[in-house]
């Protein structure tokens, strides 16, 4: 819904016309305020100001006096359940200012305290006598503590005082209450004929007054009553247009779907009767609010406008709900399963309930306003009650439900027998409690029935509608999933947690909307709710425990104000300072994550003060958990310990490639608890922190990337060992890698079992390419081995054998021949035949053993 752009023009001027007629047409009662003179007020003595405590004894005894005047009131407003709740309200706040004044001296109180102990007891008799200035410091102190019991006594006295006499105030509305549900009226022919006759001048008053107030509105206050009602149409205008750009596109039917999702159905139901009925709502508030703030309305006229304004908005209320619910010309969009007649004649039942409700509340009012007599609101009540009763009947004997067939145009079933039955006693009761004379009962129970009934229904449907939208997957396929899914390219993982927080947001709007409206029906006073939401969100007394609300919500507030404050600092001392100082990565992130600890301790520090919790207190029980601490949460206590320490003396850091253990790999993140170390393969291993503190830790990156590498490297002894060596050397050099200085150096390390061992050792700048540069030597160094014709040996064994006949070892070497051979490493292997003779030859020097050297090896080749 757009507004037009000429709307927020005309309203301004409006809203500041009225701002000025408001004051430059001032009121009757602050015209005779200004034309009397003002009181004559008895001069108080003023208190000492240097005194405190003669001040704050002079609180004390106005606050008695006030207290006495409060309990005066009570007894003379036993009648008035409005005037005994703003009491109430008054000596709740009494007690508690009392109880608050006292808090400044306990601090006194305590030094004093503090004070006469160093001072100690005075001498005794037979003791040298004390300086005179000790004497009279402890005198001093001493009255001074008397004094300071004497003003806590009194203001403890006077709280208790202040308690009994709530809980009076109290147990008298509950009389009052019950006293108005169980009182009896007997009718009799005079007493009709006195209703009767007090209901004719009722009619006449109220022409009169009416004809009267409108006359003056007319002359008078025209110009106040037009900006009256036109700012009630802008605080409606703009609570409909704001509620149709937020919620507006969930409750708009679409007639030509068939079968929508019940969810659909749902929400549609819920939103639309909640920003209707809040909608005119608001309208008809303003309306009343602003008629009183510009002084249109008369205090005979007021009650009665209030009521009529009350009637409007409940009967609103319940004809939307009931459409919403049984949708009597849309029967795809309703929620429960009747038939089309059945939802025509139950929407007109519930709303006639209510028409009838409401006339009642509302001629009651005129009767108080106007003074009539008790008798013909008696008989108003009854007759309003006996009619509700009747309905309630009449409801049983109609056949609502939908057929089996599902067809809503087919005559319905009837109801089921315990509703039928439940409605029918509470038809026959209305009418049997009204007839007996319990007026005030069946006009209660008549009205806790159409109200408190219809409130239940908005919220089950709220409740219904939060558990379908918090539903898994199904938030995605209602209009406001898809909004946001399109808005903010979310995916279903978040789409589902946001119909999560949705449906709690529904709960709890349902929750709050309709419990006030539920506790107002039933007999309490707005007064009452606010006193219980003072004390729900400031003063939650668990023993000597006082919770506050209010506060713990401020203290997270700032914690978490704290908490990303913190990180935009962190995020732009990283970004700002230390990356345009190239500062190294590991001491950016070591001063990083400290400054995020400490600006997360800060931030908990100033959300647990802003709650209100005593940091001695806290003080006191990580005392008493020391040792508790001390032996179960030693290895947290010392892994903690241990990451300060890492972080602090940085022995390695962020990127640093460290081996400790069997664990080899680069670091990857710091914490206060353990450090996160991802090896090669990628894998990430989590070591905690007393491990890298209590064990040695290898760092290859500690001061800088400058690493050896070492390539081993053999030969066979035929090759030339300096050939070898300056190849090597060569190649070396010849990489872009390779560092200069310190230069390449090739050792001669051993003469091995099959070949002579040499190590090239060369120099890196950056460790992390030594892989790279092994590769390339290598291949070089095949490739340079090649085309020199420089062989590279395989292992080499001699096996010698002692045979037992010639024809006996080649039909052996057959038979495993045939078998697949005997795999013997190098190129010595007995294959064929010819070999026989040969090891039979050897066999007699070393028959039965191996032969590693290289003589022997040199031996083996030459026979072979």
């Amino acid at each position: 819904m757009r507004i037009p752009r000429f709307v927020p023009a005309v309203l301004f001027r409006l809203l500041l016309v009225s701002w000025l007629a408001a004051g430059l047409l001032p009121s009757k009662a602050t015209l005779a305020q200004e034309a009397q003179p003002a009181p004559a007020t008895a001069a108080a003595p003023a208190p000492d100001a240097a005194d405190p405590l003669a001040t704050l004894n002079q609180t004390i005894d106005k606050a008695r006096r006030q207290l006495n005047s409060f309990a005066d009131l009570a007894g003379k407003a036993a009648t008035d359940d409005g005037r005994l709740v703003d009491l109430k309200a008054k000596v709740d706040d009494l007690g508690r200012t009392v109880l608050k004044s006292t808090v400044s001296l306990r601090p006194r109180l305590e030094e004093i305290s503090q004070r006469l102990t160093e001072l100690g007891d005075p001498p005794k008799e037979g003791q040298p006598p004390e300086a005179r200035e000790v004497t009279e410091e402890r005198n001093r102190l001493t009255d001074e503590r008397g004094r300071i019991n004497a003003i806590t006594g009194d203001a403890e006295n006077l709280s208790v005082d202040a308690s009994a006499l709530a809980n009076r105030i109290t147990e008298m509305r509950r009389k009052l209450f019950t006293d108005t549900l169980t009182r009896r009226s007997v009718f009799t022919p005079d007493m009709l004929d006195e209703a009767s006759a007090a209901l004719f001048d009722e009619i006449d008053n109220l022409s009169r007054a009416t004809t009267s107030w409108i006359n003056f509105v007319w002359r008078v206050k025209q110009l106040q009553l037009f900006f009256a009602v036109a700012l009630s149409l802008v605080a409606a205008l703009v609570l409909l247009s704001g509620g149709y750009r937020m919620v507006g596109f969930m409750i708009r039917r679409q007639p030509t779907e068939p079968d929508p999702p019940y969810i659909s159905r749902l929400s549609v139901a819920f939103w639309s009767t909640l920003l209707s009925a809040l909608v005119l709502g608001s309208f008809l508030g303003a309306c009343y609010f602003f008629l009183d703030t510009f002084n249109v309305l008369r205090p005979d006229i007021a009650p009665i406008l209030s009521a009529a304004l009350s009637v409007i908005g409940l009967v609103y209320f319940v004809w939307r709900l009931s459409h919403a619910v049984f949708s009597p010309f849309a029967p795809n969009w309703r929620l429960v399963r009747v038939s089309n007649s059945g939802a025509r004649g139950l929407v007109a039942a519930i709303v006639a309930m209510t028409v009838v409700n409401g006339f009642d509340y509302l001629l009651s009012a005129i009767s108080v306003a106007l003074g009539s007599p008790v008798v013909l609101t008696v008989a108003k009540s009854l007759i309003a009650s006996v009619v509700i009763g009747f309905i309630l009947v009449a409801m049983t004997f109609s056949r609502p439900l939908l057929a089996d067939d599902g067809d809503p145009d087919a005559p319905g079933k009837p109801w089921p027998r315990l509703a039928a039955g439940l409605l029918r006693f509470a038809g026959c009761g209305l009418i049997l409690a009204a007839l007996v004379g319990y007026v005030g009962l069946a006009r209660f129970v008549s009205t806790q029935i159409t109200l408190t009934g219809a409130v239940l229904v908005t919220m089950y449907i709220g409740i219904l509608s939060g558990k379908a939208v918090s539903r898994q997957n199904s938030f995605g396929g209602t209009l406001v999933g898809q909004y946001f899914r399109r808005r903010f390219k979310l995916d279903p993982i978040g789409l589902d947690q946001l119909g999560l927080a949705a449906g709690f947001g529904i709960y709890l709007l349902a929750l709050l909307t309709g419990i006030p409206l539920i506790l107002l029906s039933w007999g309490f006073q707005v007064r009452d709710l606010q006193l219980w939401a003072y004390r729900l969100f400031t003063e939650i007394t668990i023993g000597n425990i006082s919770i506050s609300l209010v506060g713990i919500l401020s203290g997270v507030l700032l914690f978490v104000a704290g908490l990303f404050g913190t990180r935009w600092f962190q995020r732009w001392l990283d970004g700002s300072i230390m990356a345009r100082s190239h500062v190294d990565a590991g001491v950016r992130n070591s001063v990083k994550t400290g400054v995020g600890y400490l600006g997360v301790a800060l931030a908990g520090l100033i959300g647990i003060s802003a709650a209100g919790i005593d940091l001695s207190s806290l003080a006191l029980v990580a005392g008493a958990l020391s040792l508790g601490i001390g032996f179960g949460l030693q290895n947290i206590v010392s892994n903690f310990v241990s990451g300060l320490i890492l972080l602090v003396e940085r022995p390695f850091k962020v990127g640093d490639w460290v081996v400790t253990g069997t664990t080899e790999g680069f670091v990857r993140r710091i914490s206060v608890r353990a450090t996160e170390i991802e090896t090669f393969q990628h894998q990430s291993i989590i070591v905690p922190n007393s491990e890298l503190i209590n064990a040695s830790v290898g760092n290859w990156t500690h001061r800088n990337r400058l690493g050896r590498v070492e390539i081993p490297v053999s030969v066979s002894y035929d090759s030339e060992p300096h050939e070898v060596m300056q190849i090597l050397l060569d190649l070396a050099n010849s990489h872009p890698l390779v560092l200069h200085n310190p230069e390449p150096s090739v050792a001669f390390m051993a003469f091995g079992p099959f070949s002579l061992d040499f190590e090239l050792r060369l120099y890196l700048a950056d460790l992390f390419n030594g892989t790279q540069v092994r590769n390339d030597i290598r291949i070089g160094i095949l490739e340079k081995f090649k085309e020199k014709g420089i062989v590279i040996p395989m292992p080499q064994r001699n096996l010698n054998v002692t045979l037992e006949g010639e024809g006996g070892l080649i039909e052996k070497v057959l038979a495993a021949e045939a078998k697949g051979g005997e795999e013997v490493h190098g190129r010595d292997r007995i294959a064929g035949r010819g070999r026989a003779a040969a090891a039979k030859a050897d066999a007699d020097g070393d028959a039965g053993h191996e032969n590693p050297s290289p003589e022997g090896a040199d031996r083996d080749r030459n026979k072979a």
